[in-house]
C-alpha cells in the first residue's frame, strides 16, 4: 500500500488515489486544480495554507488504510 509523506508532491499524492482529493479540498488545499500542484509538495503546501502538515498526513493515510 502506498502512503504519503510530505516531501511528496500533490500531482504525486492524487495519482494515489483520486479520492485523496477530497480530504484535501476539505482540509482548505483548493490549489489542487491549479498547475502547480504538480511540483509543489504537500509540505510547502501547508506551509502557503497554514496548515499543519503532520496532521494532513496522518488523515490521508488513514483514508488509505481504511481502503
Amino acid at each position: 500500500m502506498a502512503k504519503v509523506t510530505k516531501d511528496m508532491t500533490m500531482g504525486e499524492i492524487l495519482q494515489i488515489d483520486m479520492n485523496l482529493a477530497a480530504i484535501l479540498m476539505r482540509a482548505g488545499m483548493h490549489c489542487i486544480g491549479c498547475p502547480s500542484h504538480q511540483f509543489e509538495t504537500l509540505d510547502e503546501a501547508c506551509m502557503v495554507h497554514g496548515i499543519d502538515a503532520d496532521t494532513l498526513v496522518a488523515q490521508l493515510n488513514d483514508f488509505l488504510e481504511q481502503k
